[in-house]
């Protein structure tokens, strides 16, 4: 299957999987035990520079439709009995795969699932909600800087009487910031979410009024506010004064340059995202991953990073979270060993 996908061989995928079940391999174990580690190999090849941005698009796209052949086969169509789950992820969130292994499992399993895809805004989740109904939605979010989306999305759903299954990485490997948030469950994994929905998930009491502060009460400082509207502006300030500290910026092209932007803004984001849950390691996990990343494509990881923080600290002198975050991924970045590996759930 491997060998299929990075050779782009869309109809060898195919066969493969069509093979599979024709043999008796269950549906869900072809899913969740083929496709899946494939698909988070094609992440850990990319994240070690040994696949291409477009090798890896390109094999994300054939597993997308080596999905879709799989749940059309005869073999595997199964009738609803159960109830009716919404399967979504959130707004801004473009990474679809786990979601879309949920909704291909809660099918298989006798649920009807509405699979809404990537990116869904919240308005349109609830009134999503309010005209098709839903015993649950199960929400997906792959990376932390969606965390406040998820955040109002769950909210919104509960306001409503539906009950929130929160699943994918941006939660933590331990559901953390899925309990942080309010969600009603959490699920490490597919199988471990249909369970729980089989099981029965409480719904939660209608929540009027119910606001983001009420769940985190250290938004109360605006931090996370006032560094989430000021992204852009902190982005051009770190970019230019990088230059007078980083003399190798000279030389970049304008797509080096871009690029470069680019990371300074994921940095801002991912700050952002900390301040929101008041968590240092959310940070500091997200700096150390990005080092592993630039030192596998040869960029001088530590002289470049380094420079581009001790900047946001000044920018951002009167924050004191902001301050504590950037103190610690500064000293975490001096001391840690690098080696390239893969954010949690960033290519699934």
């Amino acid at each position: 299957m491997w060998t299929a996908v990075t050779c782009r061989d869309e109809y060898r995928a195919a066969d493969i999987v069509c093979a599979a079940l024709e043999d008796g391999v269950s549906a869900e174990t072809v899913l969740l035990d083929l496709i899946a580690p494939v698909q988070m190999k094609v992440g850990a090849e990319w994240a070690a520079n040994r696949l291409s941005v477009a090798q890896e698009h390109a094999a994300s796209a054939i597993t997308e439709r080596v999905i879709a052949a799989l749940a059309h086969h005869p073999a595997v169509r199964t009738p609803p009995p159960l109830g009716r789950i919404t399967v979504a992820c959130v707004n801004q969130e473009w990474h679809v795969l786990p979601a879309r292994l949920l909704a291909e499992v809660l099918t298989l399993r006798g649920w009807q699932v509405d699979f809404l895809g990537a990116q869904v805004p919240t308005p349109h989740l609830i009134a999503h909600l309010h005209h098709n109904g839903a015993d649950a939605v199960a929400l997906s979010s792959s990376i932390p800087t969606r965390l406040p989306d998820a955040h109002a999305a769950i909210t919104a759903c509960q306001a409503i009487g539906v009950p929130v299954l929160a699943g994918g990485a941006a939660f933590g490997p331990d559901g953390r910031y899925a309990r942080l948030l309010g969600a009603n469950a959490w699920a490490p994994d597919a199988r471990a979410a249909a369970q729980q929905l089989a099981d029965g998930i409480p719904t939660p009491s209608l929540a009027a009024g119910r606001q983001q502060i009420d769940d985190l009460p250290h938004l109360a400082d605006q931090e996370y506010t006032l560094v989430a509207r000021s992204q852009g502006q902190l982005v051009k300030e770190v970019l230019t004064r990088l230059e007078d500290v980083f003399p190798a910026m000279a030389a970049y092209t304008a797509p080096q340059r871009e690029r470069t932007a680019e990371d300074i803004g994921h940095i801002v984001d991912f700050l952002g995202a900390a301040l929101y849950t008041d968590d240092d390691d959310l940070f500091t996990t997200f700096i150390t991953w990005t080092a592993d990343i630039l030192t596998a494509r040869h960029v001088p990881a530590t002289q470049s990073l380094h420079p581009a923080l001790t900047i946001l600290a000044a920018e951002l002198k009167d924050f004191p979270r902001s301050i504590r975050l950037l103190d610690r991924a500064r000293l975490i970045l001096d001391s840690a060993p690098l080696s390239a590996g893969t954010l949690p759930g960033a290519t699934a």
